[in-house]
């Protein structure tokens, strides 16, 4: 048994990972539910400078992750951590000044980057400091404090805009760099001997990230559909509630990961990627053709039960087949699949959605979940000579 499996958790490095992680989406989140009403009262926006000033971040993440995950690499993940928290941070301040539509773009674009550097190091980050056997949980545990911080970033936003403008601004400066001071106090990990960096990008197609980030991309689907789509959905069957049903999602999805995070490293990532994508498709089919309230809730609760714990099996099957030096790059790489599947998902169920009805958005999204369901399952069977250095052996072990 290798040392890495058997060290302890660092408890307080974690905490300064996960608090950073936290705060950071703290400050990048709160400004989200103020900036449409900000952009109408001062700007006399409409929809579409709205929707691209909202959205645009999007833009510079995809582009980012996977140069920011090659530089955690090259530099180390707390330099890249830092770094992606003062920018967001940096980007917080600039809210303050007199910005017009233009420059608030730039703004956005400019956090984009901040969030995707802050992510992909941390994630990197905590795979290298977890025991090979707690990789999958702790991997889950980051993606809940994240959407904790986005969670409380949205309701302080949102409360703090009845005080002033200045006010969200200033949250949305402050949380980023309190991140900064938790990450700056997590000591500098140990380069692990013979872990030295690999030269070179490779973006999207970096080929530890493909398949497991196509099967991300897939998975998007259902979630882009129940977001934009289950309001309107049971509203238009006269059932109502639809917040309802979004609100047991987002609590099931969160749940999971502290209930029972555990299972990807304990059976196996290719089974549990290949379960959760396959559940999430039955609670999409129980949403799209739910009679009332509860048997939507329930279908709401199977899909978060599933979609949750499909990421973190997706990425531990990444980590495991990229080699030592490119796990940065491999990370960055595959979750740039998730901002690449909302981008395509997002439009592609509206045109669905107006094309046929609202159950047909959760049925193209419940089939893409059982692509993701297949290619989840297939990534464990390689042809021979494939994957990253131990990635086979390590699937075969764990499964």
């Amino acid at each position: 048994m290798t040392q890495t499996a058997t060290r302890a958790v660092p408890r307080l490095a974690l905490v300064g990972i996960f608090g950073g992680l936290f705060a950071g989406y703290l400050g990048l989140t709160a400004v989200i539910p103020v900036l449409p009403g900000y952009l109408r009262d001062r700007h006399d926006a409409g929809d579409l400078v709205v929707g691209l000033v909202v959205t645009v971040t999007a833009v510079t993440a995809l582009l980012v992750r996977p140069v920011a995950g090659a530089l955690a690499d090259r530099y180390g993940h707390r330099a890249v951590m830092l770094t992606g928290a003062l920018v967001v941070g940096l980007g917080g301040l600039l809210y303050l000044l007199p910005l017009t539509v233009p420059v608030l773009v730039a703004v956005r674009l400019l956090l984009g980057a901040g969030e995707a550097a802050l992510f992909t190091a941390g994630a990197v980050w905590t795979v290298a400091l977890a025991p090979h056997h707690r990789r999958g949980q702790l991997i889950g545990l980051y993606g809940v404090s994240m959407w904790g911080g986005i969670s409380a970033g949205t309701f302080l936003g949102a409360t703090l805009q009845q005080v002033s403008y200045p006010a969200v601004w200033a949250l949305a400066a402050a949380a980023p760099l309190l991140a900064a001071a938790l990450i700056a106090l997590v000591p500098v990990p140990r380069r692990e001997p013979g872990a030295a960096p690999a030269k070179g990008g490779g973006g999207l197609l970096l080929r530890p990230a493909l398949l497991p980030g196509t099967a991300l991309a897939l998975g998007a689907a259902g979630y882009a559909g129940l977001a934009a789509f289950v309001v309107l959905h049971l509203d238009a069957r006269g059932i109502g509630s639809g917040v309802l049903v979004l609100s047991c999602f987002s609590a099931v999805y969160a749940g999971t990961r502290l209930v029972i995070g555990h299972l990807p490293d304990r059976l196996g990532p290719r089974r549990v990627a290949a379960w959760s994508a396959a559940g999430e498709a039955v609670g999409l089919t129980i949403v799209a053709l739910a009679p009332n309230l509860p048997v939507a809730v329930a279908g709401g609760v199977v899909t978060g039960v599933g979609f949750s714990l499909l990421h973190p099996s997706l990425a531990l099957m990444v980590m495991n087949r990229a080699g030592p030096g490119r796990q940065g790059a491999a990370i960055g790489a595959y979750t740039s699949f998730w901002d690449l599947g909302l981008a395509v998902w997002g439009p592609v169920t509206g045109l669905v959605a107006g094309r046929f009805d609202y159950p047909a958005v959760f049925g193209v999204g419940a089939a893409c979940a059982v692509a993701a369901a297949a290619t989840a399952a297939w990534i464990g069977r390689p042809a021979a000579g494939t994957g990253g250095p131990g990635g086979e052996r390590t699937e075969a072990r764990a499964a």
